[in-house]
C-alpha cells in the first residue's frame, strides 16, 4: 500500500468541478481530477444547491482514489424539504416556512447514521429542534408545539 493522502472539501451538491478547492489540492496528486470531479458529482447529486462535506483520499502509488461524501447539515436539509433558500433570521417572530412531518421523517432517516439518536422518533425531535432554530414552522405550527406532540405521542404511526 502507498502513502494515502486525502482532502476534505465543501461542495456542493453534483456542482463540483475542477476548480478551487478541489482542482489545485488535487492537481499536485497526480490524480484524474475530471475523474474525481465526476465521481464527486455522481455521489452528491441527491442534495443540489446544498454544500456537502467530502473526503477524497489518493493512494500516491497507483493513484486510485475513492470519495466519501457527508452527510449535509440538517439545517441544509430542513431548508431544502421546506423550499426555502436558508431558515429565518429572526425565528419566532418570523417564520420562513413550513416542513411537513414527512419531510422530517425523511430527513431524519438520512441524518439517523450520523446522529446520537437511537431511533427516529429522537431524530425527529433533533430535525424538529432545527425547525425552531431556522424559524421553519411544521405542518403549519411553531416547531415547539409540534416537539410538544411528539413527545406526547401524537406521532406515533409515523415514527416507528
Amino acid at each position: 500500500m502507498g502513502d494515502k493522502k486525502s482532502i476534505s472539501a465543501l461542495v456542493s451538491g453534483g456542482e463540483a468541478n475542477a476548480g478551487p478547492p478541489l482542482g489545485p489540492a488535487l492537481g499536485p496528486m497526480g490524480v484524474n481530477v475530471l475523474q474525481v470531479v465526476n465521481t464527486i458529482n455522481e455521489k452528491t447529486k441527491d442534495f443540489p444547491g446544498m454544500k456537502v462535506p467530502v473526503k477524497v483520499e489518493v493512494d500516491s502509488e497507483t493513484k486510485k482514489f475513492t470519495v466519501e461524501v457527508g452527510i449535509p447539515p440538517t439545517a441544509a436539509l430542513v431548508a431544502k424539504e421546506a423550499g426555502i433558500p436558508k431558515g429565518s433570521g429572526t425565528a419566532g417572530t418570523n417564520y420562513a416556512g413550513d416542513l411537513t412531518m414527512a419531510s422530517a421523517v425523511k430527513i431524519a432517516k438520512i441524518k439517523i447514521d450520523g446522529s446520537y439518536a437511537f431511533d427516529v422518533r429522537g431524530a425527529v425531535k433533533e430535525v424538529i429542534g432545527s425547525c425552531v432554530s431556522m424559524g421553519v414552522k411544521v405542518e403549519g405550527k411553531p416547531a415547539k408545539e409540534v416537539f410538544a406532540d411528539i413527545v406526547a405521542g401524537k406521532y406515533n404511526d409515523l415514527l416507528k
